[in-house]
């Protein structure tokens, strides 16, 4: 049976659904909610509640838990949607884990810098100005290799000093395709701690199907 490959480290949101239809009008759904948040999860590896990026906070009416909530006490970087329930409550209906990698120097990756093309949407800084935020389509399809496995890093080569002392970290979107077939484009969400740029702007340059795109933006 043909598989649909994976991808590795990296922007894919993967959605648990809690529900299979969406109704319309003035249904349990119709005035559902999409946010960035960070989840906050329990001793239990249950999340229990969590804060948009706006900074509104809710307990879940429900706890909930899925096989890729693995560290038990931590935070999880998310995109939710759900539905405002009474007394800052809120009613789960999917969510799925947003990666947040940490940025590699050159001398860190020890691998082949691969630049195969992406979709690149948009990128924007949460208003917390906790995260960076990129949204990207990339290509797939279904095959039978079980060793076709997409990859994405972020590659720090360069941080300038300006005269002024302000610093500008340059980095790579690393995307090896590996062998995955690009048949349709589905979406890939990815989240960078701006602490971890350490710099004042970033300039990411990413290969796409219609040429190189450089996005710069202020951090600090």
């Amino acid at each position: 049976m043909k598989r649909l490959p994976h991808i590795l480290v990296m922007a894919l949101c993967f959605f648990s659904c809690t529900t299979d239809s969406y109704e319309k009008g003035e249904g349990k759904y119709s005035l559902m909610r999409g946010d960035f948040i960070e989840a906050k999860v329990d001793g239990n590896r249950q999340m229990i509640s969590f804060t948009t990026d706006d900074g509104e906070q809710f307990d879940l009416s429900e706890p909930y838990t899925d096989k890729w909530i693995k560290t038990p006490d931590t935070l999880y970087r998310c995109m939710l949607y759900y539905n405002k329930v009474e007394n800052r409550k809120a009613e789960l209906v999917s969510i799925g884990e947003v990666p947040c990698p940490r940025i590699l120097t050159l001398a860190e990756f020890k691998k082949d810098l691969r630049t195969d093309p992406v979709k690149f949407e948009s990128m924007w800084l949460s208003k917390s100005g906790k995260y960076l935020n990129l949204y990207l389509q990339l290509k797939t399809g279904v095959t039978d290799d079980t060793t076709a496995v997409q990859k994405l890093s972020f590659i720090s080569d360069t941080l300038i000093v300006n005269p002024n002392q302000t610093t500008i970290r340059y980095i790579t979107l690393h995307h090896d395709q590996n062998k995955v077939p690009e048949y349709y484009s589905t979406k890939a969400y990815v989240s960078l701690l701006t602490d971890s740029i350490a710099a004042d702007s970033i300039c990411i340059s990413i290969n796409t199907y219609t040429g190189l795109v450089t996005k710069s933006l202020s951090v600090r």
